[in-house]
């Protein structure tokens, strides 16, 4: 067995249950396997937030004794949740000196592995050990096994904005409802969806990732469907489609607006009746399949042009997932670029081990228009061309770096952001409005003259938000 901790808690020292199970962990402890005894006079609530959490999180331990008092139990629910840890990120043993059935019901729902009352012998104690820590063995092997295969490593970042969306993944997996994921180019919208597959009782399927604006208009829906032979000519035999090829998994549509008006029909039929039909064959195939679709684009705006069918967009937006560009995140940056930068120093074998901080302004500063994708790529050849240790400002190579060394004062910068604000702004109230500037003036709180001056002040062309 690899190197193991456990961790005795006793919140009892009064009481002989923790030094009697010290000595027997202590008597027949394996090779490679470490043993903490902490005693905690632990009575009040309010102590359970300051010292286990500390305890625990110092030691960082795989399986947890805790030796508790018959008073413990009146505050069980308190003392558990202040562990911090999801029961099935840390085991824990109770070890009570006496507990009643619904006492131990109640231990139980709150997520204990497992309990032990006395009298405490080695030949009951040291089996349930062994198995707690090979089940939690197991469990983190499984977990970097699937952080390696999902890319879910990368999805690095630690601001709010992205969070509120990566928190959301794993109770998206669990169920089967279509999801569609928006985002800019490059800001990880196949890596989600994969996640989402991934984590789902389907992972053991196949996740199909189709790039729907790569594939020409004539071909996609062969490419979907498949077909049979004599479908059409040069049809010598029959092929099936990647709807086949994902049965039982996931079906990823990337840039689902590209998908052609007689696909989406089809498309649509395949999720709401999980039937299709190959080209050139009268007979219904069953396909159990999940759909996630993914676009760049804003799908309302498209659905309001008549180029993508209302019913697919509602029957596609069943759960929506808006992954923000890397410029509304950029306290994310530095952690991306250091993760990108270990990355490629690896991959290369390049002794490359930091950024200089002229290196992550310029990094911080730069817009990303091509998001994450972009910042890795950026980062990718400044590892690759540096010959430092660490990587300097005039190791990033960007198309503008005019706009990431030419930082004006605070005033400067505040008019620019705020003329950048005031564009947008208006733009967008003249997009809600069709170009209607008496009803953008007035949602805006402003008279129509100085709406009219700040359209001017910009150069916005109110024609091009009219109807036709």
């Amino acid at each position: 067995m690899k190197e193991a901790r456990i961790l005795l808690l006793d919140l009892n020292p009064a009481g002989p249950l923790g030094n009697t199970l010290g000595r027997i962990l202590k008597s027949s402890l394996k090779p490679g396997i470490q043993l903490r005894h902490e005693s905690v006079g632990v009575f009040e609530s309010a102590l359970f937030h300051s010292e286990l959490p500390s305890i625990i999180s110092r030691f960082d331990p795989d399986v947890v004794f805790l030796v508790l008092s018959p008073s413990h139990l009146k505050q069980a629910g308190a003392l558990f949740q202040s562990i911090g840890r999801e029961p099935s990120e840390l085991p824990i043993i109770a070890v009570i000196e006496e507990c009643k059935p619904d006492q131990i019901l109640t231990l139980l729902k709150l997520g204990i592995a497992d309990f032990i009352t006395p009298a405490l012998k080695a030949i009951d104690v040291l089996p349930r050990v062994w198995r707690l820590l090979e089940q939690t063995r197991r469990a983190k092997t499984l977990t970097h096994k699937l952080k390696e295969k999902l890319g879910l490593k990368q999805l690095v970042g630690e601001s709010p904005v992205f969070l509120a969306v990566i928190k959301k993944i794993p109770l998206v997996a669990k169920c089967d409802a279509t999801v569609l994921i928006s985002g800019e180019t490059g800001t990880g919208k196949e890596l989600c969806a994969r996640a989402i597959h991934y984590l789902s009782p389907r992972m053991s399927k196949p996740f199909v990732p189709v790039d729907c604006g790569a594939i020409p208009t004539e071909l996609m829906e062969n490419e979907l469907f498949g077909h049979v032979r004599g479908a059409f000519t040069g049809a010598s035999s029959s092929q099936p489609g990647l709807i086949q090829e994902a049965d039982g998994g996931t079906l990823f549509l990337d840039d689902i607006d590209c998908l052609p008006l007689l696909a989406q029909v089809k498309l649509l039929r395949l999720i709401q009746e999980k039937e299709y039909r190959r080209l050139g064959s009268p007979k219904l195939c069953q396909a159990d399949v999940r759909i996630i679709a993914a676009t760049n684009l804003d799908l309302d705006e498209v659905v309001r042009k008549r180029k993508f069918r209302q019913d697919l967009y509602y029957r596609l937006n069943i759960i929506p997932l808006m992954l923000p560009p890397l410029r509304e995140r950029r306290e994310d940056i530095p952690l991306l670029a250091r993760h990108f930068m270990d990355k490629y120093a690896a991959e290369f074998k390049k002794r490359v081990m930091g950024l200089a901080s002229e290196a992550m302004q310029i990094l911080v500063l730069y817009e990303w228009p091509g998001n994450v994708r972009e910042l890795e790529y950026v980062v990718e050849r400044a590892v690759v061309l540096s010959e430092q240790a660490v990587i300097r400002g005039a190791d990033i190579d960007l198309p503008d770096r005019k706009a990431t060394e030419g930082q004006g004062s605070f005033r400067e910068e505040k008019a620019r952001v705020i003329t950048q604000f005031e564009r947008s702004y208006i733009e967008g109230l003249l997009l809600v409005h069709q170009g209607n500037i008496s009803k953008a003036a007035q949602v805006a709180h402003k008279n129509r003259r100085a709406f009219w001056q700040l359209i001017r002040k910009h150069r916005i062309d109110v024609q091009s938000f009219k109807p036709g």
